[in-house]
């Protein structure tokens, strides 16, 4: 089992959401959302998601539906999210050393360099993961 105790784990966004606002762990419905959230819960991390519309979002915030993705924006314009989401993340990290993201690349791509420079260790355990091995090693955790 994929032990996430001691880390901060980051989540992407997703597709499916609820029609209505609510806290952002609830607001993603996705099977993957819902196995990354529940997987990160029994195990007592602290996390928070990253989203494309809102930056880094804690699970407990309550955010409207929306309807955008990291996947259609330019380099540029993913850079300054990625800037945005590291000045919010900043001060999360000062208690942690591991960060560990469950994401796409368009939504690590640009952070995980600033984070190994502030000596933090980043794991990205479904890097090279399509989407069903994706949901299959979430299920085996």
């Amino acid at each position: 089992m994929f032990d996430l105790q001691h880390s901060l784990v980051l989540v992407s966004c997703v597709k499916s959401k609820l029609s209505r606002p609510a806290p952002a762990r609830e607001l993603y419905t996705s099977r993957w959302f819902c196995k990354a959230r529940d997987l990160i819960e029994s195990s007592d991390a602290r996390w928070f998601i990253l989203s494309a519309r809102y930056g880094l979002i804690a699970p407990e915030v309550e955010i409207a539906p929306y309807d955008l993705t990291l996947n259609s924006l330019r380099v540029a314009d993913r850079r300054a999210w990625a800037t945005g989401v590291l000045q919010q993340l900043l001060p999360e990290t000062l208690t942690e050393k591991r960060v560990v993201i469950l994401a796409g690349r368009r939504y690590y791509e640009f952070i995980i360099e600033p984070l190994k420079k502030m000596g933090l260790t980043v794991e990205l355990p479904m890097q090279h993961l399509g989407l069903g091995e994706q949901l299959s090693w979430l299920s085996k955790q």
